[in-house]
C-alpha cells in the first residue's frame, strides 16, 4: 500500500495543528473583558460569563471539525463517505484542551499543558486518517490509540471541571456531552463502523446520574474523575460484548474487572 494511502499529508497535517494551537494561544495572550448574560426563571438564577477566551476555545474547535475534514477529504479511500465520525474525537480534543489550560495558572505548568495538548492533537488527526482504511497496516494500532484517547480525554475533562468547582447546571450538560461522544466513537471503532446511537444516550445518562450524585461528595478532582471514568469504561465494553454476540456471562468479566480496578484506585487516592 502506498505510504501517503496510511499516512496524512504533512503540508496539511502542519497547517491544521499550527491553526488550531493558535487558536488557543489567543485564550491566554488576548485579553478583552467579560460580559455577563443572566438568565432568570422564578427563583432559578444563572450567570454566564462570556469573554474572547471562551470565543477563542469555541473557534478553535470549529477549526478543528473543519480542518479535519479537510485532511481525510484527501484519503483515497474516503471516496464519497461522510468524514463526520472522525470529527467526533479532535473536535473533543481540542475542548478539553482549551478548558484545561483555562483553568491552569501561567507559567512553566501552562505551557507543559499546552505542549502535551498539541501532541494529543498530532495523534489524534493522525490516527484518524488511518483509521479511514480498515485495511491498513496501522490500523489496529490507530484503533487503539484513539481509543485510550478518548477515556483519557473523559478523565481530563472531569478532572479539571471538579478543580474549577463548576456548577453542576454546567457540569452534567459537559459531561453528557462527552460521555456521548467517547462512547459512540468508541464503539463505532470497536464494531467495524456501526453506529449505536442508543447505546451512547444510554451510557451519557447513567454516567450523569452518577456525576450528579457525586458531585456532593468530597472527593478529590482526581479521584472524581476516575469514579465517573470507570463505568463509562465498563458500560461502553459491555455494550460492545453483547453486540458482538457474547452471552452476557461472559461479556461482564472484562468490563467488571476494569470496573473494579478503576474504582479501587480511585479509592486509594481519595
Amino acid at each position: 500500500m502506498p505510504k501517503q494511502r496510511s499516512l496524512p499529508d504533512l503540508d496539511r497535517t502542519s497547517v491544521l495543528i499550527a491553526s488550531v494551537l493558535l487558536a488557543l494561544l489567543l485564550t491566554r495572550f488576548v485579553r478583552s473583558p467579560a460580559y455577563t448574560l443572566e438568565v432568570r426563571v422564578f427563583t432559578f438564577y444563572l450567570a454566564l460569563h462570556i469573554n474572547l477566551g471562551n470565543l477563542a476555545v469555541l473557534m478553535a474547535a470549529g477549526m478543528t471539525a473543519t480542518g479535519m475534514d479537510w485532511l481525510v477529504r484527501e484519503h483515497p479511500s474516503l471516496d464519497k463517505r461522510y468524514a463526520f465520525s472522525h470529527w467526533l474525537l479532535p473536535t473533543l480534543t481540542t475542548l478539553v484542551v482549551g478548558i484545561g489550560l483555562s483553568i491552569l495558572p501561567f507559567g512553566a505548568l501552562w505551557w507543559a499543558g499546552f505542549a502535551v495538548g498539541g501532541v494529543l492533537l498530532t495523534l489524534t488527526f493522525v490516527a484518524e486518517y488511518v483509521v479511514v482504511e480498515p485495511t491498513a497496516p496501522a490500523y489496529p494500532a490507530a484503533t487503539a490509540i484513539l481509543t485510550a484517547l478518548s477515556f483519557a480525554l473523559y478523565l481530563i475533562l472531569a478532572t479539571a471541571l471538579r478543580y474549577a468547582e463548576v456548577r453542576l447546571v454546567f457540569l452534567l450538560p459537559a459531561l453528557a456531552v462527552a460521555a456521548f461522544l467517547v462512547s459512540l466513537r468508541t464503539l463505532r471503532l470497536r464494531l467495524g463502523g456501526q453506529w449505536l446511537p442508543q447505546w451512547a444516550v444510554g451510557i451519557a445518562l447513567v454516567n450523569v446520574q452518577l456525576a450528579a450524585g457525586l458531585h456532593y461528595w468530597p472527593l478529590r478532582p482526581i479521584p472524581f474523575g476516575l469514579a465517573l471514568l470507570g463505568p463509562l469504561y465498563a458500560l461502553t465494553g459491555l455494550a460492545t460484548a453483547l453486540e458482538e454476540g457474547v452471552p452476557l456471562r461472559r461479556a461482564v468479566v472484562e468490563p467488571l474487572t476494569m470496573l473494579v480496578f478503576i474504582l479501587a484506585i480511585a479509592w486509594l487516592m481519595h
